[in-house]
């Protein structure tokens, strides 16, 4: 964890706390195109074509990929290589 001083004129300061590493369970967009070294563009060229691995879409309308099929998509690529 990394500890961040926040001070405000004629306030305390505030201690944020921001953790080293999100949790693994699901991964963005973003994470799932760095692993693969791929663009988002890519990404959503596969999700069109139905190649993508399954996402779940938040209310706010982001995209999250469970690792568990991040893993499952990655089998299927080295059975298909």
């Amino acid at each position: 964890m990394t500890d961040r001083t926040k001070t405000r004129p004629g306030r305390p300061a505030k201690t944020l706390t921001i953790p080293q590493q999100r949790s693994r369970g699901w991964l963005t967009v973003d994470e799932f195109c760095g692993e693969l070294m791929i663009s988002r563009d890519t990404f959503y060229d596969w999700r069109k074509k139905g190649r993508a691995p399954k996402c779940a879409k938040l209310p706010n309308g982001s995209l999250r990929i469970r690792r568990s099929e991040f893993e499952k998509f990655m089998t299927t690529a080295e059975d298909k290589a």
